[in-house]
């Protein structure tokens, strides 16, 4: 499959951005080759430059859950648009979106918009800091939440990838006020605040980790930490950017049944537009200015495109029967795989949850960020590519999530089965 044009573009890019890309797992750098560009998509497909297309399971990093440019948020985009791209003041689809938003996930009485994942688990953590008068935070190794200083401390998703869970730039004084768990441990999380008695202000968790791979949480775990939070007056936050409106309506508080105190969102609310939110209790919300003294704000929070393209995906998405669909066509690809690496006599550990699934290149079970470190990445690298070939556009990361949507049809899954049987017997 050629790719010339997709490589000249990327040298040329790199003269003017860092690395040649704006987020760095899209260099394709892990995987040792130059990064697709991508012109167009269309459903579960994507075109690059070269005109090569792809059955796409990146789908954005997880919002395009209805499929590449549907027509309902295009109309809506479109429609919004001949009014005004953005005002920096209220307009009533901020107000449509934060009810939807409200009504369906459970921890949500009150939501603010704002324009990333990253600023949403920034923000949280701040309120959840004022909320409490308590400085430390918990999270847990391999857990991504976005590039604040904070955050960056044992970091998942593309800082795991380049094997850099402590960037540079982050000070000292910052990082000592992380406290880093690990996934799917209560004793770590008790030996925390056993440790640090009074200080700790929220335990910010992936209720599904999906920035080292697909890794669910062990039974008794998500029920653990919200038994551990509200005995010692802790703020627990779920991270739902990636599962929000992803593995159910509700997001994982749903699908599990347990209710954090705040929550953060992105991707599938904005319809493939940059938002983000988080959202909680009603009295910890009123401590966010300017019902309260916490500080936040942001010039494009609550976009009029994004809130339009938001409302149209999750209208699209909570029609009934989407989630069953959408689920059992996840089963079937992730099984699929995972039988043609068995058939191969190729070692891999399946994971998934309603449509974000996982292939680790590991013979052990993966549960936290030790277990998923383990994995052959060298051979992940060439699957990976070898897939690439095939016409199978995957994550360039073996601790990235794949997503499938409500767009890939019958004959897709059964392309990307038969790509993988292909692929497996080639690396064995």
């Amino acid at each position: 499959m050629n790719h010339e044009r997709s490589s000249f573009l990327f040298q040329q890019a790199k003269a003017a951005i860092p690395g040649g890309v704006n987020s760095p797992v899209r260099a394709f750098k892990s995987v040792g080759a130059d990064p697709l560009f991508i012109k167009k998509g269309s459903g579960s497909h994507i075109y690059d430059e070269d005109g090569n297309s792809f059955i796409d399971y990146v789908g954005s990093w997880g919002p395009m859950i209805a499929g590449h440019c549907h027509l309902d948020v295009i109309r809506a985009v479109q429609e919004t648009m001949t009014s005004g791209a953005s005002f920096g003041a209220p307009t009533v689809l901020e107000t449509t979106l934060a009810g939807m938003v409200i009504d369906a996930v459970p921890s949500i009485e009150m939501v603010r918009m704002v324009s990333s994942g990253t600023e949403a688990t920034m923000s949280a953590i701040r309120l959840a800091r004022g909320y409490t008068g308590r400085d430390k935070i918990i999270k847990f190794s391999g857990c991504y939440h976005g590039h604040a200083d904070s955050l960056l401390v044992k970091a998942g998703s593309g800082a795991a990838t380049f094997g850099v869970p402590d960037s540079p730039g982050v000070p000292a004084e910052v990082a000592r006020l992380t406290l880093t768990a690990e996934y799917n441990s209560l004793d770590s999380v008790r030996k925390l605040i056993a440790e640090n008695s009074g200080a700790i202000a929220c335990i910010i968790v992936e209720p599904v980790a999906g920035n080292m791979g697909t890794v669910p949480p062990r039974e008794g775990f998500l029920e653990g930490l919200r038994e551990i939070c509200t005995n010692e007056g802790i703020i627990l936050i779920f991270d739902e950017v990636m599962s929000g409106f992803r593995v159910a309506y509700g997001g994982a508080q749903e699908l599990y049944g347990i209710t954090p105190d705040m929550t953060t969102l992105g991707k599938i609310i904005g319809g493939g537009l940059p938002v983000g939110a988080f959202g909680g209790r009603r009295e910890i919300m009123e401590k966010l200015s300017p019902s309260g003294g916490v500080y936040q704000a942001g010039t494009l929070s609550g976009n009029p495109l994004a809130m339009a393209a938001g409302i149209a995906t999750l209208n699209i998405i909570k029609q009934p029967g989407f989630y069953e669909a959408l689920a059992e066509k996840g089963q079937r690809v992730a099984e699929g795989i995972a039988k043609a690496a068995r058939d191969a006599g190729y070692p891999i550990y399946s994971t998934r949850v309603g449509s974000m699934f996982c292939a680790f290149f590991s013979k052990g079970e993966v549960f936290d960020w030790p277990t998923a470190s383990q994995c052959d990445t060298a051979a992940f690298s060439k699957y990976f590519l070898a897939m690439l070939n095939e016409g199978i556009y995957l994550a360039p990361s073996q601790f990235e999530t794949a997503f499938i949507s409500a767009a890939h049809s019958e004959d897709d899954i059964e392309k990307t089965i038969a790509a993988a049987a292909k692929c497996f017997k080639l690396i064995a």
